[in-house]
């Protein structure tokens, strides 16, 4: 608020002083007391009204001045009630009591959703390891009856389970993160191993080779991250020699681990939002896409600090690489 403002806010008051002013001139004229010094004296009062109403003015913007900072500090808005000084005002109060009711129910609300939230979250979690057991079941079935194309189903039942599982814990990692040191053949290998089957009921060949370099992460968040790009590239391989080439890279300070497939690409129309939550692009198999993958993907990357990039070519290729900066991986090992 401008002083100009502030003075049309308190206006009454200054015309009250003005009329004081003048009934004090009537009064110095009645009693013949000096024009001069009337007139001095009027002066006087109006200039010490002005100086108090700048005074006030000025308490009141410093005051507010810092509640707008406190304010931008905060990093949950809800709790600045908390930090506002009690104001017993006639004009004040109506408005602190109103905001501290307002905050309260806020922070009641809040405190609900999130219960409600880990609730949830506690019943998704509950659900995807129970319902392993009859995936287990199915998959020991599908084993003995040699039934390629329940296995194959079966396959995408546990990729589905492991999205739900992942895509609710995928807001608060930092509860079940572990930072060690690992070798990227270390981790690829189980992964494919773990989808042998598909790769050979799909005739997939592959390449893995140059993966000896090592990178500090969090490695069961990291082989799910690898997994759900594993996955796109074994479902959107449509040639009829398909292939996924595996290996890692050192450019300078950074570790680049690249997956490579040869399927159906992407267009260049939809690369800018390959990682928005449900996209499943306009030339992919769409009955098979869900559009969460690489949304969880980027998610997660994010949090773990890992930089993941994606280059394609429509009907070509696709090359998806996830970046290590070994500077920053080794003082957040020593710092963990």
């Amino acid at each position: 608020m401008s002083f100009g403002l502030f003075l049309e806010k308190n206006i009454i008051f200054i015309l009250f002083q003005f009329a004081l002013c003048v009934i004090l001139f009537f009064v110095f004229f009645l009693l013949e007391i000096s024009f001069v010094f009337a007139i001095l004296l009027i002066l006087f009062i109006l200039l010490f009204t002005f100086f108090y109403l700048y005074c006030i003015y000025f308490m009141k913007k410093k005051k507010a001045l810092h509640m707008i900072r406190s304010c931008n500090d905060l990093e949950e808005k809800y709790y600045i009630s908390e930090m506002m000084p009690k104001d017993n005002s006639i004009e004040g109060y109506p408005y602190y009591y109103a905001l501290k009711e307002a905050c309260k129910a806020m922070n009641d609300k809040i405190s609900n959703i999130e219960k409600n939230e880990r609730d949830y979250q506690e019943y998704i979690e509950s659900f995807a390891h129970e319902i392993k057991t009859p995936i287990a079941a199915l998959s020991l079935y599908a084993e003995n009856k040699r039934d390629e194309s329940l296995k194959y189903e079966i396959r995408k039942i546990e990729e589905y389970v492991e999205q739900v599982l992942y895509y609710a814990r995928s807001d608060m990692p930092e509860k079940d993160y572990f930072v060690k040191k690992i070798k990227l053949n270390e981790l690829i290998h189980p992964l494919i191993l773990k989808n042998k089957d598909i790769l050979l009921y799909e005739h997939i060949t592959m390449n893995v080779h140059d993966l000896d370099e090592f990178v500090y992460t969090d490695e069961k968040w990291l082989s799910f991250m690898i997994s759900q790009v594993l996955n796109n590239a074994i479902k959107y391989l449509d040639k009829d020699k398909k292939e996924i080439e595996i290996y890692s890279e050192v450019h300078d300070n950074q570790v680049v681990l690249v997956i490579l497939d040869n399927g159906c690409g992407i267009r260049a129309s939809d690369m800018p939002r390959i990682f928005d939550k449900g996209f499943t692009g306009s030339n992919r198999k769409r009955e098979y896409a869900t559009g969460i993958g690489l949304y969880l993907v980027k998610k997660l990357s994010e949090k773990l600090d890992i930089a993941v990039s994606i280059d394609s070519k429509y009907q070509e290729y696709t090359k998806v690489s996830f970046v290590f900066p070994k500077s920053k991986m080794h003082e957040e090992i020593q710092n963990f």
